[in-house]
């Protein structure tokens, strides 16, 4: 059976930090960092964030990666990649060149974690949130977001609904070692209370992602929220991708590296592997491939190993149990009535925010992908997973 430790996971919380970044203490060497993040909605606010960004002294991080526990290592990758953000996408117009003051310490903290030097989706909400009331729950009302950029309502609450939903979501992912083993086993019963479980998780997590509108505004989540995270590859505002400054292991080139987006989050690759739900060989494919790569190496290790291990659709096709056809059909489309509200925030808080001022391209997301397209298709792969009810006996 899977052990949810190994992968980094827990029931309370699933993909999200297992630890509380403010209580993660870096040592004295990273005060300018803290600082510069603390300061980075006032740098911002004046337009020329480059300007006091290149004050900040080059950090040694060599030693420092040697000795310290991959908290304060993930903590660090919090505060810089906000800085990286900024310093790249934080005036009129986008810089193609990261200095080394920020280039080399930030390559040397993304290697220690196995993951690529730009925003990732586990940077800016797996392990940028804290809990007002640490022994109350991981909801809305009680958690804030920790490094920001400007520092609005509508920016934490984007990143709190992602942070609630990936917390709903540990239930489920707590449920899937024993409904695979009961799955290989056969076992009627057992895939019943698994595929229960997923089931009433799902009806939870659909409702927290419904609140987005709430407390986040389409037009100011595309105007002060969507320009920090997008990335450098594909995007037409940096053709080439950006060079970073003293990587030696980069060759003076420019790097292209993809954004940050919620497509980054491990929760619905899981279920896809869990359901056994096959997306065609396509750019889509080889996208969502490239993707995987950009998630925390213990969270693509699980994804990995549910989908090596899962026979879940192929023990409910088989069964002709109509209890466990149903479950397994509920779980399908309560994932993607999930894509089907992406989709459609997508469209009103990008697409159509677009056609009014033209500023911002509608065609590619932050991850430099043909976004609607994309995200049509995942749906649609989704529900043609479905079984077909056994007909009853006579």
């Amino acid at each position: 059976m899977l052990n949810l430790a190994k992968y980094d996971i827990t029931p309370e919380r699933g993909f999200l930090s297992t630890y509380n970044i403010d209580e993660v203490i870096l040592p004295p060497l990273f005060a300018p960092i803290i600082e510069a993040g603390a300061m980075l909605s006032d740098y911002l606010s004046t337009g020329c964030v480059r300007k006091f960004l290149d004050k900040v002294p080059e950090i040694k991080v060599t030693e420092f990666l040697k000795v310290a526990t991959e908290q304060q290592v993930r903590t660090a990758m919090v505060h810089y990649s906000f800085i990286v953000q900024a310093y790249i996408w934080g005036e009129k117009e986008p810089s193609d060149r990261l200095p080394r003051n920020l280039a080399v310490p930030y390559y040397e903290i993304s290697q220690k974690l196995e993951q690529f030097p730009l925003l990732p989706y586990s940077a800016y909400v797996l392990d940028n949130w804290g809990m007002f009331d640490k022994t109350g729950p991981i909801s809305l009302e009680n958690i804030y977001m920790v490094q920001n950029f400007l520092k609005g309502l509508d920016e934490n609450w984007f990143v709190m609904v992602h942070v609630a939903i990936e917390a709903t979501a540990g239930r489920a992912l707590s449920a899937i070692p024993a409904l695979l083993e009961a799955a290989e086993k056969k076992d009627t019963q057992g895939v019943i209370k698994g595929l229960t479980t997923v089931r009433d998780t799902w009806k939870d997590i659909n409702p927290i992602m419904g609140r987005m509108i709430e407390s986040c505004d389409p037009y100011t989540y595309y105007t002060r929220v969507r320009p920090y995270i997008h990335g450098w590859k594909n995007n037409p505002a940096l053709p080439q991708g950006v060079l970073y400054e003293g990587v030696d292991a980069f060759g003076g080139k420019h790097m292209e590296f993809r954004g940050q987006t919620g497509s980054q989050s491990s929760i619905v690759p899981t279920m896809d592997a869990l359901f056994q739900i096959d997306h065609a060989m396509d750019p889509l494919r080889e996208y969502l491939l490239e993707l995987h790569q950009y998630r925390p190496i213990k969270h693509r290790m699980f994804i990995e190993d549910v989908q090596k291990h899962s026979k879940l659709r192929d023990f409910a096709q088989n069964s002709r149990n109509a209890e466990v056809v149903d479950l397994y059909n509920d779980c399908v489309s309560l994932v993607a009535a999930f894509r089907t509200m992406h989709l459609e925030y997508a469209a009103s808080y990008i697409n159509k925010q677009a056609a009014k001022d033209g500023t911002n391209s509608t065609e590619v997301g932050t991850g430099g992908t043909p976004f609607m397209k994309y995200l049509k298709k995942h749906r649609d792969e989704s529900t043609k997973h479905l079984l077909e009810k056994p007909k009853a006996v006579a």
